[in-house]
């Protein structure tokens, strides 16, 4: 399509979304008098109908027909453009060109918005990681959704107009009307201890509970094996409950994660409280870990900064559990669809469940096991060794003991063991800031182990043993050595020692990988 110089011409601005990334968009658009079609340009072909519809239709309210203009819209940088909604300031710029609004109170304004065939302005997802990268490119201003209002107040250091419709915001920029500002930001929200199952709910279980404790401490992925009704899942759930709360910083993530998968209420401003997130054995990759178009977070995303439980874990497909082994490893997921690359956050602490056999009763005095080695070896392999060593912790619970179910004593609390869980977290934290290590126990490299948890002459000689006797590997080792660190930090103790190292041997190694649970003495 060719126009002249002549030809009136009109731009706005908004902001696409690749992961948390946020990119500046263009809108540019090109109108002349010859009757011809609506083009756009930078869209792919399916979300070119859809905006087409949905603009044409929102015009039409305000008694703006196109079938008498030739309309073409730009959208760049065309590589970007993909993942972003774009009706709102695209109706503006076809507007302006029109000469029915002026083009000069668009400029430095970020839009955002959907369009109904009514013409309402709709919410849309990622409104704060737009926001927050908006600010980042200079934008000192923005158009939002009503919808989105709460959510955008979150974002300081912008002025956020908010805008029902497009009539509205129509009048506003052709005469000065009036639109309300999203209002003050939010008070962050604290969650109360008791939002949470309480640890001190469950009877017995002393070791479990310890390894949780460690598990939440450190920041390790925890590995539960027992028999069906041992407590897996009540353990699991209690979990959110003794981390630290969330900071400001990991709040605005974690809302930014929901935000864009279009998991976030209206009426929430920031999400207070860590994410537990629990997905069936059947879930896909893509739902694991993030897909589609466009491209969506998954699981391991949504539990960023909380805990995502992995129920039945060798009943995922393997398929599906090798997707995690980036996240794992690098604390984020970066999808790649076509030209597009999105990238997000996976910091999860993960809780995974397993039956000590097929039929669920290796070491069950009550319930006797019909396994044979051979379907417990294939069994106990669906789960790879480079994901088995994720899991430092690893934890066999035994069957249930009546005698603790009819106890009327109270187990400690969860307010309680988050005290410690605090103080272990504090420890890291102050080693960080003086540069010994940058990251969690959990995230120690071998080089740090060696600065921060080599244990003293007594406990070495405790761990060398340990090595040669379970026939430790090099990935067993540091495992050993990451979870005495978080002992020692329980324990309020600088040094790593011996009854530390050998709390931590016991805390790392579930029964040798192919025999069924031993059973409690």
């Amino acid at each position: 399509m060719k126009h002249s110089k002549n030809a009136p011409r009109a731009d706005a601005l908004s902001v696409s979304l690749s992961g948390l990334d946020a990119h500046i968009v263009h809108i540019r658009t090109t109108i002349t008098e010859t009757p011809g079609s609506f083009e756009i340009i930078g869209l792919s072909e399916a979300r070119q109908r859809e905006t087409r519809i949905r603009v044409r239709a929102a015009l039409q309210q305000l008694n703006v027909e196109l079938h008498q203009h030739e309309v073409s819209v730009r959208v760049v940088p065309e590589e970007v453009a993909r993942c972003g909604m774009f009706d709102v300031p695209m109706a503006l710029t076809i507007l302006a060109a029109l000469g029915q609004i002026s083009a000069a109170p668009l400029k430095d304004t970020v839009i955002l918005g959907e369009l109904s065939f009514g013409g309402a302005i709709r919410s849309v997802r990622g409104v704060l990681p737009s926001l927050r990268g908006a600010i980042t490119h200079g934008i000192t201003r923005a158009i939002v959704p009503r919808a989105n209002a709460r959510e955008a107040a979150s974002v300081p250091g912008i002025q956020l107009l908010v805008a029902n419709n497009l009539d509205e915001l129509a009048r506003y920029i052709r005469e000065g009307a009036p639109l309300e500002s999203a209002g003050e930001p939010p008070p962050f929200p604290i969650v109360p201890p008791a939002a949470a199952p309480d640890l001190g709910d469950l009877r017995g279980m002393h070791a479990a509970r310890r390894a949780v404790e460690i598990a939440a401490a450190g920041g390790h992925h925890l590995l539960l094996m027992g028999s069906p009704g041992a407590g897996k899942t009540t353990l699991a759930r209690r979990m959110s409950g003794i981390l630290p709360p969330l900071s400001l910083g990991e709040a605005i993530e974690v809302t930014s994660v929901y935000s864009v998968a279009g998991l976030l209420m209206p009426e929430v401003g920031l999400i207070g409280a860590r994410p537990f997130r629990a997905p069936h054995h059947t879930v896909s990759g893509a739902g694991l870990v993030g897909g589609g178009e466009p491209v969506r977070p998954g699981e391991v995303s949504l539990a960023h900064h909380g805990v995502l439980f992995l129920d039945e874990l060798l009943e995922f497909r393997s398929s599906v559990l090798e997707t995690l082994r980036q996240p794992l490893a690098e604390g984020r997921v970066i999808l790649a669809r076509g030209r597009t690359r999105a990238t997000f956050p996976a910091q999860a602490l993960i809780v995974a469940a397993i039956n000590p056999c097929p039929c669920g009763f290796g070491g069950d005095y009550a319930r006797r096991c019909v396994c044979s080695p051979e379907r417990l070896r294939a069994y106990r392999a669906r789960l790879s060794d480079p994901l088995f060593d994720h899991f430092d912790v690893q934890v066999a619970l035994p069957p249930v003991d009546v005698a603790a179910l009819q106890s009327r004593s109270r187990n400690e609390p969860s307010c309680e063991v988050q005290k410690r869980v605090l103080v272990a977290r504090s420890a890291q934290e102050e080693r960080a800031r003086t540069g010994a290590t940058g990251r969690s126990n959990a995230q120690l490299s071998p080089r740090e182990l060696e600065q921060v948890a080599m244990p003293d002459a007594a406990g070495a000689r405790l761990l060398a043993e340990a090595a040669e006797r379970l026939g430790l590997s090099a990935a067993g080792y540091s495992r050993v050595l990451r979870v005495a660190r978080t002992i020692a930090d329980l324990d309020g103790s600088d040094g790593v020692h011996a009854r530390h190292v050998a709390e931590a041997v016991h805390a790392v190694l579930l029964p040798p990988r192919g025999t069924a649970a031993t059973p409690p003495a």
